[in-house]
């Protein structure tokens, strides 16, 4: 009988967690990767412990709540779907209001550097001279390759990290200088 009532209340519980992962995907409105869903969810903010985290996104994957997709670099993003969303509308008193006010209060103040951490990528690698190669990616959301690449040389690591750094905060200025001088709309 306490077996019973025990996976009752684990039964509860993943409902309550699976919900809580749909309701932030709703308010983030954009798609993510796994690493960012584990990294928030449950490193950031501990509102789902990282291997339920994991078990979850599985689970509504399967059952057709969330879609996965993979850009060119392998990542997955994952979205809620229709599905997803019509679940959440008629469960979301389950996942509890204090939690529900503090994940919208984080969408509120963090949204816009998860997009860009996910939609701006750099990555640099060593060239036989010594110097490196930094190559700058902007991706559109479930898109699998990058709307904009370019590679460039630098004289150092140190040099590579720091246009690393910087693209994440110039990459739309970059783009709309390039796109604005070098594509015609005449």
């Amino acid at each position: 009988m306490d077996n019973l009532i025990s996976n009752e209340i684990n039964n509860e519980e993943k409902v309550r967690l699976k919900l809580t992962l749909l309701f932030f995907m709703e308010k983030m409105e954009i798609p993510l990767t796994k690493n960012s869903l584990l990294d928030i969810c449950s490193i950031e903010n501990d509102w789902i412990s990282y291997m339920d985290c994991v078990s979850i996104i599985s689970d509504l994957t399967e059952a057709g709540f969330i879609y996965k997709a993979e850009n060119s670099e392998n990542a997955e993003l994952y979205s809620i779907t229709y599905s997803g969303r019509e679940c959440l509308a008629q469960l979301y008193s389950r996942v509890p209001y204090a939690l529900r006010e503090k994940m919208t209060e984080y969408v509120k103040n963090n949204k816009l550097s998860v997009k860009a951490s996910q939609e701006y990528t750099s990555t640099y690698i060593k060239n036989e001279d010594g110097s490196y190669t930094v190559t700058l990616r902007i991706y559109e959301p479930m898109i699998s390759s990058p709307m904009f690449e370019v590679k460039i040389k630098a004289p150092s690591r140190q040099s590579a990290i720091e246009a690393d750094k910087k693209w994440k905060r110039q990459a739309p200025n970059v783009y709309e200088f390039i796109y604005e001088n070098l594509i015609s709309t005449d």
